[in-house]
């Protein structure tokens, strides 16, 4: 019974002794930290969804505090209202952002691209693109096993079974950019955001040559250019094959749109412009009346036989 007296009261005096010195050494090296965090912490969302570029958002908060010069830093969850709202207790200047939303930029859809082959592995389009091109002929194309819906932290994104490709909820979506992340065939991205959710842009992002782009889905920008010629903004750029239309320039006058031949530009939230009646041929020039001809100069007539001479009245029959 003393043996176990003893062996609790040891455990009991090294317990409070352990205390004693884990005080001293917490008080010895403590860092002390900005109040402050706290506070930023608090405005912010708290979606905690790696947008901002850090893990979380206490490090944002711990960035916005510990940094003066806050135009590089963005809470796409929160938007501008919450980026001055963290500025002016801060009284730091923010940087002004337009606000984005993700873009699906492939408009393979299972009538438009017709699969050639199964892929019997696992549903990720992770591992699907480490293994080959994809289940269609085109290599750039939307693999569409959901990599991005299973990213996506606020419901924003879904696989639409009729077309197989990933639709964006644009007023759910908040720009964080994990579906752009998550997409091995870089086909999601961050476009500006217009009123009324509109949007103009090239849904392709095929390099390939038109032609091969053609046995591969008939929905692929060819790269003809015809776009480019009726744009008067300066917006439209061909590269590598490939149309590209930059958001900060398009003024979404529509032209674009009834120019591609393939369907490649995308119209959304917005009626296309009428297409310009094809004009009718000029009529041909009625022909000038032909000029009289002149009647033909009439022969002339057969001489007449000669008249037998006259018997000479001199000469005596």
């Amino acid at each position: 019974m003393e043996v176990l007296l003893y062996t609790i009261l040891t455990l009991c005096a090294l317990g409070v002794l352990s205390a004693v010195i884990l005080y001293f050494v917490a008080q010895k090296f403590r860092v002390e930290e900005d109040p402050r965090i706290d506070e930023v912490e608090k405005m912010l969302p708290g979606a905690n969804c790696g947008g901002c570029g850090f893990a979380g958002c206490r490090g944002m908060a711990d960035a916005l505090v510990k940094q003066d010069d806050i135009s590089s830093l963005f809470c796409p969850v929160g938007g501008g209202d919450c980026m001055k709202a963290v500025a002016a207790y801060l009284g730091k200047a923010a940087a002004e952002k337009q606000p984005e939303v993700a873009t699906v930029r492939c408009g393979g859809t299972c009538e438009k691209r017709p699969r050639t082959n199964d892929f019997d592995g696992a549903k990720s389009c992770a591992v699907a693109s480490s293994l080959y091109v994809g289940e269609t002929g085109c290599a750039f194309g939307c693999l569409g096993f959901g990599d991005c819906v299973v990213a996506c932290a606020f419901d924003a994104i879904h696989i639409n079974p009729a077309t197989g490709l990933p639709e964006v909820d644009p007023d759910k979506c908040t720009a964080c950019g994990a579906c752009v992340k998550a997409c091995p065939k870089m086909i999601i991205e961050l476009r500006k955001k217009w009123p009324k959710n509109r949007a103009v842009y090239v849904s392709c992002v095929s390099k390939d040559k038109g032609a091969v782009v053609m046995k591969a889905c008939k929905a692929g920008c060819i790269g003809c250019g015809k776009c480019v010629k009726v744009c008067a903004f300066d917006a439209i750029t061909v590269e590598n094959n490939l149309a590209y239309i930059d958001p900060l320039k398009c003024k979404l006058c529509r032209k674009c749109v009834n120019e591609c031949p393939t369907g490649a530009i995308r119209l959304v939230g917005m009626d296309p412009l009428p297409k310009a009646p094809k004009a009718a041929p000029a009529p041909a020039a009625p022909a000038a009346p032909k000029a009289e001809t002149a009647p033909a100069a009439e022969k002339p007539a057969a001489a007449a036989p000669k008249a037998e001479a006259a018997p000479d009245a001199n000469k005596e029959s």
